[in-house]
């Protein structure tokens, strides 16, 4: 590309561009620099200077079936030649969508019933708090309302799934989070407060902790309780072994709802269909978004269980049409391109895919890392992994918040042409390639990592 346009991008994107989660003031000086992407293909982007780097975290978890597949680019021309858009209010729909609907439901646990389609995670969450409190409302329990999400887990940055965000980034300075949200203790086990419990006792633990929480508050006031079946932007922390057994004893036992944020776990990324499924869970809402159409076009999902769609059918009767909804809702679009990705994700087997090169990409950052001094943990399930640095792992000690050190980290394997992600308030390296990766692009991802450890921290 010319450089007098490459230059002109980068004034007119720190003249006019407000960027998400970025330092704005040092963005605006030129003290951060900028990555204007140009094209991509398979696990590849390509910048605007021709830098190639292998996105070893597809985009923010999204892309699951790699760049550059032209079936979904066509099916969302096609689509849009043929109908651009239509809302999907009053019973409304298009073929892409009602298609979609099904196909969705068809990767959906048993018990799963309905799906209403969004724009992003966020609003699905949102949608998903409405529909709990008037799940309540209808069953005439107005007090039950409060939802309980959990330190560290992400759902969102609007209102509502900024507030369910247990991470102090998305509520500084926002007045967040809202009063009716309450958190409950991560089963982040490497941070366990008590170091002499082992991983059956923490994870007993963090159910006492939840269950003491519901009591205190009075189970009577709770609605929901929500949670991804991994943690992701916290840390990508797979649950200790027992946890998910007991929380759904617990929420059974309340009659509280259970919330799936299954926005990165869906679709393949733990090397099942969904999370849900993985873990033998029996949520009552299943939140979904980023591998529904691989971020090809936006797109999201609320998809209710028949517990839910039973309410929901009886209010309506009681009261009227439902008074929710969003323009986007269902955009044929979006639809389109969830048709044909959910298509490839099973002509391509990447579920498959990610279970074999996923633990294949694990088990090679723990060979190329572990014995590093600066690497207290490598972690991961499916197409996740995680590199946790700590000051001194021996001593169980962990670096002072700030240090910035898997940032350092992670700029110097894009130095050499590989994306990583740096956890927010953590010091993790965060791996969650499209699940297209091949154990060769595995190799080179773990030989980066190293590489960077060894030039940053020795």
């Amino acid at each position: 590309m010319d450089d007098r346009i490459n230059d002109t991008l980068d004034r007119w994107d720190r003249e006019s561009f407000l960027h998400p989660s970025t330092h704005l003031a040092k963005h605006a000086r030129g003290e951060v620099a900028n990555r204007i992407v140009q094209r991509a293909s398979g696990v590849y982007i390509e910048d605007r200077d021709g830098t190639r780097l292998l996105d070893a975290f597809a985009g923010l978890y999204c892309v699951n079936v790699g760049y550059g597949r032209t079936e979904i680019a066509e099916a969302i021309a096609h689509q849009a030649q043929e109908l651009a858009y239509y809302h999907a209010y009053a019973g409304h729909g298009t073929e892409a969508s009602i298609t979609l609907a099904h196909m969705v439901m068809e990767r959906m646990p048993a018990h799963m019933s309905k799906v209403f389609f969004g724009l992003g995670g966020s609003d699905a969450n949102t949608t998903n708090v409405k529909l709990v409190w008037y799940y309540n409302n209808i069953l005439g329990r107005p007090e039950k309302k409060k939802i309980i999400s959990r330190h560290r887990g992400y759902h969102g940055s609007g209102i509502m799934s900024g507030s369910l965000t247990g991470l102090p980034m998305w509520h500084t300075h926002f007045d967040l989070p809202l009063d009716r949200v309450l958190h409950t203790e991560a089963p982040y086990f490497m941070h366990r407060q008590d170091r002499d419990q082992d991983e059956a006792q923490f994870a007993a633990h963090c159910v006492e902790a939840l269950e003491a929480m519901i009591l205190r508050e009075g189970p009577e006031t709770v609605a929901a309780f929500v949670a991804e079946p991994v943690l992701g932007t916290g840390g990508i922390v797979p649950p200790p072994e027992g946890y998910w057994e007991g929380v759904q004893e617990v929420l059974d036992r309340h009659d509280i709802l259970f919330i799936a944020d299954e926005v990165v776990t869906g679709f393949g990324r733990l090397g099942s269909m969904t999370g849900s499924a993985h873990y033998g869970l029996k949520p009552d809402i299943i939140t979904i978004a980023k591998g529904l159409t691989s971020a090809y076009a936006p797109l999201s999902g609320s998809v209710v269980g028949d517990r839910v769609w039973s309410v929901l059918e009886q209010g309506t009767d009681a009261t009227g049409p439902l008074g929710h909804g969003w323009t986007y809702a269902a955009h044929p679009l979006g639809a389109a391109a969830g048709v044909a990705n959910l298509r490839l994700i099973d002509e391509l087997g990447l579920v498959e895919n990610a279970a074999e090169v996923g633990s294949y990409l694990t088990m090679g950052l723990a060979q190329a890392v572990s014995d590093h001094p600066a690497v207290g943990e490598v972690r991961g399930v499916g197409m996740l992994s995680a590199v946790e640095l700590m000051a001194d792992p021996q001593a169980g000690t962990f670096y002072p918040a700030g240090a910035g050190i898997a940032a350092k980290v992670t700029t110097a394997m894009a130095a050499r042409g590989v994306i990583a992600r740096p956890m927010p308030h953590s010091e993790v390296l965060g791996f969650a390639p499209p699940l297209c990766l091949t154990r060769a692009e595995a190799d080179t991802i773990c030989e980066v990592t190293r590489a960077a450890l060894d030039e940053v921290l020795d």
